[in-house]
């Protein structure tokens, strides 16, 4: 999938340049008519990677479905700092679940509207990491296999946040968290352990899996719009940075998401019917050790000596995600 069709050639500017373009040309978020479906007022931390992929992702929902949208939300971080009681920044129809029953709400929400022949409206489920490969794992495959027509968005922060940087399943290998201290002969998270979800989601044989980031915000948006045009169970993995979880300055969060693209970590792409089909290519390709440096997760495998070791490993992991995944143009490896 290629969406990057407009070039800039901004330098020494803050200017965005999209109010340059034909309006037909130019994003959800560049555009008047945006929804601001996750209005201002929440409790998010200055920086939030998953207020800035709730707020792409829901007002691309809504653009793309002439605003009938219905939104089911795992209990988590984004469901916290967005609806402190009494208040609430939602300005769509909105659902609380459990933290582990997100999919089979929002299953019935898509069960419901049908028998109402209210095919206008659409479902959403969103969730964190936690609440996706973790405790909602069994609910979610569930749907994939069933596959029920709603479009499943998990904002991927490596950890549980919101109850105090816990490790989960999508933590990454020797990140320190709160369960995965940097103590030990090889400190932090263990290597060979969690699940990649997005592969997981593929080998279900929806119609549609896909990943992303806060970093490309025309590329999330295209994915989100692509994604609301079919029918079926329909999954997006966006990456988002956590300032406070990750040790990483509160400005950082969009530079941070793109080097886990540029390095090869976060391999960005999607698929249709368990094949995959399109594939952002790196534009410059860059050592592991430059995502790693500026998070504070990472920095017992930097001092007081390098861990070459832990960080080659990481290289190897990243190297097999270009070679998996073509990453490279014309496949230099």
């Amino acid at each position: 999938m290629s969406t990057q069709a407009i070039k800039f050639y901004q330098t020494g500017t803050f200017t965005v340049g999209n109010r340059l373009l034909d309006p037909a040309q130019r994003s959800v978020q560049a555009t008047v008519a945006r929804t601001n479906s996750i209005n201002s007022g929440h409790r998010a931390c200055q920086g939030c990677g998953e207020a800035l992929g709730a707020r792409y992702a829901i007002d691309a929902a809504m653009a793309a479905t002439n605003n009938r949208l219905i939104a089911a939300n795992a209990t988590g971080c984004l469901e916290v700092f967005s609806t402190p009681y009494p208040e609430t920044s939602w300005q769509i129809p909105w659902i609380h679940s459990l933290f582990g029953n997100t999919a089979a709400v929002a299953t019935g929400m898509a069960a419901a509207l049908k028998v109402k022949g209210r095919g206008d409206v659409r479902v959403v489920a969103q969730g964190g990491d936690g609440g996706t490969t973790d405790i909602g794992f069994g609910c979610l495959s569930g749907m994939f296999e069933r596959n029920d027509d709603v479009l499943y968005i998990c904002y991927d922060n490596q950890a549980y946040m919101n109850t105090g940087v816990q490790r989960s399943s999508a933590t990454p290998p020797a990140a320190r968290t709160a369960t995965t201290m940097s103590v030990g002969a090889h400190p932090g998270n263990v290597f060979g352990q969690g699940k990649d979800l997005p592969a997981i989601a593929m080998a279900h044989g929806i119609p549609y899996v896909a990943t992303a980031t806060v970093a490309d915000l025309r590329d999330l948006e295209a994915k989100v719009e692509k994604a609301m045009s079919i029918h079926g169970a329909r999954y997006i993995h966006i990456l988002v940075p956590c300032p406070l979880g990750w040790g990483t300055a509160s400005h950082e969060t969009i530079r941070i998401a793109r080097l886990a693209r540029e390095t090869g970590l976060f391999p960005v792409f999607e698929a249709t019917y368990g094949e995959v089909t399109g594939v952002s290519k790196i534009r410059h390709r860059l050592p592991v050790e430059d995502y790693l440096k500026p998070q504070r997760r990472f920095a017992h495998l930097f001092a007081p000596h390098p861990d070459i070791e832990t960080i080659a490993r990481i290289q190897q992991m990243a190297d097999r995600n270009i070679r998996k995944f073509g990453l490279v143009e014309g496949g230099a490896q």
